[in-house]
């Protein structure tokens, strides 16, 4: 077994906790030669609480819509992403790679539409606009290495990069700068307006 398939069962990643959600589908083509995008969203739930439990929930579909005041605005929500980094590093999947996770909604980039059907979604926890943790950078940064021998990445973008004016994470907080020093995959590139910067 090679350094490269050792980190992944099937397409599962080995460095993360496995939590299958029910909110995915298949992929419209082969994931291994199309998936070329990583989407990087925020999350916290409730907004700017850190540690709950509830965003694992929500992804899985067992979210106490009358546990919070603002669960109400999201309640039967149906929703996925790959992976969610914590504030600590930790990291979770919730979808395989191969499949489609229900992360980007309406969205274009790179001259296409629909980007959940070819790309990774990947949540850090935190709120749009404010900082992240360097353990989650590491991770991220870890993770899109290892992504990027499976499949053929060649872009990483923010949720605010490909649905504009819908979406507006992870935002200003979030530093790309920072993680492309840390990825080691040269295929990838930022999102332009951050790489003319």
């Amino acid at each position: 077994m090679s350094a490269a398939s050792s980190v992944w069962e099937d397409d599962w990643y080995r460095q993360a906790t496995r939590l299958p959600s029910p909110n995915f589908g298949f992929r419209p083509c082969p994931a291994r030669e199309s998936v070329d995008l990583v989407v990087v969203h925020s999350i916290s739930l409730p907004p700017g609480q850190y540690g709950t439990g509830a965003v694992q929930r929500l992804f899985t579909n067992t979210l106490d819509w009358d546990a919070h005041p603002y669960y109400e605005q999201i309640r039967g929500l149906q929703v996925s992403a790959h992976f969610f980094i914590e504030r600590s590093g930790q990291l979770w999947q919730f979808v395989g790679c191969d499949q489609r996770a229900w992360h980007a909604g309406q969205s274009f980039y790179r001259g296409r539409a629909n980007c959940n059907d070819d790309s990774i979604g990947i949540e850090l926890e935190g709120l749009e606009g404010l900082t992240f943790e360097e353990a989650q950078y590491q991770t991220l940064a870890s993770l899109c290495n290892d992504l990027a021998v499976r499949y053929p990445l060649k872009y990483i973008a923010g949720h605010e990069h490909v649905a504009p004016g819908r979406k507006a994470d992870p935002g200003v907080g979030f530093n790309w700068h920072k993680l492309m020093q840390l990825v080691e995959a040269s295929t990838l590139s930022a999102p332009s307006q951050v790489a003319a910067n």
